[in-house]
């Protein structure tokens, strides 16, 4: 059994209802079908910030909205830690010094310790990991 793993990217496409996206998970069980952490960290961190900035009550209450709406979306999706053995898999990619951002390279080291397939759009960085199993559900 495949597991499919959302990056942050991937995620924030099916929650603005991205079509070629939202036609490939539902033809997919919904268990194999997972985020990771660092993706529920960069979210809630984004959701956040923006409560942070609010300029105007309408500006605050939509910045509520959009975080109740996103701990909602995380509630309903299978969701992988960053464990022991994901851990050792990132230190190991840090000492190949391969160059792409920090969040990714833990997305790419949780994916790796649990042999899923990554689903981004982001070829270009996730690339660079070696072993890693990349799908880009953007395109038919």
């Amino acid at each position: 059994m495949s597991l499919w793993i959302l990056d942050t990217d991937s995620l924030s496409l099916l929650q603005r209802e991205n079509l070629n996206l939202t036609r490939r998970i539902s033809a997919i069980n919904p268990e194999q079908i997972a985020v990771t952490i660092v993706t529920a960290e960069e979210q809630l961190r984004g959701r956040l910030d923006t409560i942070r900035r609010a300029s105007s009550g309408n500006d605050l209450t939509l910045a509520y909205v959009r975080l109740w709406n996103t701990l909602e979306d995380f509630k309903q999706l299978n969701l992988l830690d960053f464990t022991p053995e994901a851990s050792n898999i990132y230190e190991g990619l840090l000492r190949e010094r391969i160059r792409i951002g920090t969040r990714d390279l833990r997305i790419a080291a949780i994916t790796l310790s649990v042999n899923g397939i990554i689903v981004t759009r982001n070829y270009k960085d996730f690339a660079k990991i070696p072993n890693l199993r990349i799908e880009d559900w953007t395109v038919n």
